[in-house]
């Protein structure tokens, strides 16, 4: 799409729509936008080349028959829902099938395709005179590009990083046909001409998630994937990989969400009369939005405990799909609380009961986890530790130096009490994660799994030892809560359930866990630069995603990284692609980058998005 043809989308009001746009972020992204207006000046770029073989490849894809269009789909909030999320009515959810709409849709998807013909040569010398506007912002503090890198065995280049992208939220819908409901695909021909568009401009696959208030929907251990298997048979067609995650958390009632997906109903109607089921603020506010850890081990739900179903659920998941692995399947990824990420609730934007940059608040009032937290108490001699968490920790909006508990200096953060709860808070996250990803494990690694090679190595007298895995990785997501990093205490980390503060690597229980299940980590914010960020929140997502890279390669796991907003700006993708290959011979690098998110939006900045994708397929 030309610039004019951008500039004529404005004018139309085509271009962003309720929910949509550079505002329609993810969680506690939200406010970033508004301190760019000095930190960035992105112009376009000098176009890159298509190959030949490419350009005709999108040629006959650009005269696909018309068909049901692309699903609208903003970058969505991943902060938490609050109480309203599922007892309250939500807003009506989006009908199917709007022919106008529809055909509007799959005009603009067409020109995407059409666009990756008349992308001009590549020029270097254009590329060094371009008259791109100044940032007040510096660049990131490593050390120069280096001659050589190892990862490729060359000299002065490193390879690729395969590009990602998440599907909409909404792909998997549940109807209603005679009287009886079934998943289905949305707009199944729009989507197959989008992934074979993705594939075209040089996407390697992409991230759907599957959800459990979808495919466990009529019962417990009542299964349905058909949509799915639909899924992946059209990915599979378009040469494309799917990152399935295991979402087994609600979507809806959050920023930019075009959808709403409960958990399963007979797991609410359990809820309904046991909410300490769910996770539990200071002040008793329940969150629906996935189920407390601190009933991982209580068989409340027929018979079962949370980790036996979501066991249940991996495990029939694999059953079904195993042939897959490897080819199509290459990783599943295994939700482990709020948006799918290895947390607690602790930032709740979706019900407005936290905005960014707020310390947050503990989530540990449930019955479940203030039993549990009397027990740890008990055993260390200090009963009174155990009665509640802390008193002096403020509320959702205070900030650090606001309480008596993240203070900087003096705070009970430092005291032996706070490393008591802090300990047992971020413990019991880590053993939540060891508890589900164990089994997990012990699912991709049963006999009849595909396995790929893996390693070899030389025994004694000689003979060799081959090392084989499971040919579909097993991963999971982390947040980037990258406020309050500058600060002695980390407020948000800590309570988002990270103790990770100024002398103190709370991330070294999760990366060894990894180790050890040979597990892969997607990590949030890898487009974001520190100046974009208000001075007050004190935040850094520069030097929070690269202690988790160092981090990661110390321990040896494979390290993904994901857009925390869906922004086509020339700095955001210069940060990613910085993120993603180094900059440095000590700054490590991304196995891979996982773009949020397709739709709307990302093919109205296609030729962004294109140059965006060829950076990331050449080597560096």
């Amino acid at each position: 799409m030309s610039g004019s043809s951008l500039r004529a989308g404005f004018a139309r009001g085509t271009m962003q729509r309720p929910g949509q746009g550079p505002h329609s972020l993810r969680g506690p992204c939200r406010e970033l936008l508004a301190n760019r207006s000095g930190c960035q000046g992105s112009l376009p770029r000098a176009p890159l080349p298509v190959p030949r073989r490419l350009a005709e490849s999108a040629a006959r894809y650009a005269i696909a028959p018309p068909s049901a269009g692309l699903t609208a789909e903003a970058a969505a909030s991943r902060a938490s829902q609050g109480d309203n999320l599922l007892g309250q009515p939500g807003p009506s959810l989006p009908t199917l099938g709007d022919p106008e709409e529809d055909l509007e849709k799959e005009h603009r998807l067409i020109k995407a395709n059409r666009s990756l013909l008349n992308i001009a040569t590549f020029d270097e010398s254009a590329e060094a005179a371009s008259t791109e506007s100044p940032s007040r912002c510096e660049p990131s503090p490593l050390e120069p590009q280096p001659e050589a890198s190892s990862s490729s065995g060359g000299l002065g280049v490193t390879q690729g990083c395969p590009v990602y992208v998440m599907l909409p939220l909404d792909t998997v819908w549940v109807l209603e046909r005679d009287g009886k409901k079934v998943s289905v695909l949305k707009k199944e021909r729009s989507l197959e001409i989008a992934l074979h568009t993705l594939k075209q401009a040089g996407v390697e696959g992409v991230m759907v998630d599957v959800w459990w208030g979808i495919v466990e929907r009529a019962g417990p251990r009542q299964f349905d994937f058909s949509a799915y298997a639909a899924l992946f048979k059209k990915v599979a067609r378009a040469g494309l990989k799917v990152q399935a995650v295991m979402s087994f958390h609600a979507a809806g009632g959050n920023v930019g969400d075009t959808c709403k997906i409960p958990l399963p109903k007979w797991v609410l109607e359990i809820g309904d009369t046991n909410p300490d089921i769910y996770y539990t603020d200071k002040s008793g506010h329940r969150n629906r939005e996935c189920l407390s850890l601190g009933c991982d081990e209580e068989p409340l739900f027929w018979g079962r405990t949370p980790v036996d179903m979501y066991h249940d659920l991996i495990e029939a998941f694999t059953e079904q799909f195993h042939p897959l692995f490897g080819t199509v399947l290459t990783e599943i990824t295994v939700g482990l609380g709020p948006a799918g990420e290895l947390r607690y609730p602790a930032y709740p934007e979706g019900d407005g009961r936290w905005r960014f940059p707020g310390v947050g608040e503990f989530q540990c009032y449930d019955k479940y986890m203030l039993a549990d937290l009397k027990r740890a108490a008990d055993a260390v001699g200090h009963p009174e530790w155990g009665l509640s968490g802390p008193h002096d920790a403020g509320h959702y909006n205070s900030s650090s130096w606001e309480t008596g508990f993240f203070v900087s200096d003096g705070g009970s953060w430092a005291s032996p009490y706070g490393h008591f709860f802090l300990s047992w808070y971020s413990g019991l996250l880590a053993k939540h994660a060891q508890r589900v990803l164990t089994r997990a494990s012990d699912i991709l690694n049963g006999a009849g799994r595909p396995r790929r090679f893996k390693a070899a190595r030389e025994a004694v007298g000689g003979h060799m030892i081959y090392e084989f895995e499971p040919a579909c990785k097993l991963g999971i997501k982390l947040a980037g809560v990258h406020w309050w990093f500058k600060s002695r205490a980390h407020a948000a980390e800590l309570t988002a359930g990270y103790y990770n503060t100024h002398n103190r690597d709370g991330y070294d229980p999760i990366m060894s866990l990894l180790s050890r299940l040979d597990g892969r980590l997607s990590f949030t914010c890898v487009e974001m630069r520190d100046c974009e960020h208000p001075p007050a929140g004190r935040c850094s997502p520069q030097a929070l995603l690269q202690h988790i890279i160092e981090s990661a390669e110390a321990y040896g796991v494979p390290l993904a990284g994901e857009n925390a907003l869906q922004r086509y700006d020339d700095y955001a993708f210069d940060r990613i692609a910085d993120s993603a290959f180094g900059r440095s011979a000590r700054s490590g690098r991304l196995e891979q980058v996982t773009f949020l998110r397709m739709g709307d939006l990302m093919f109205d900045n296609w030729d962004a998005f294109s140059r965006f994708l060829k950076r990331m397929r050449t080597t560096q």
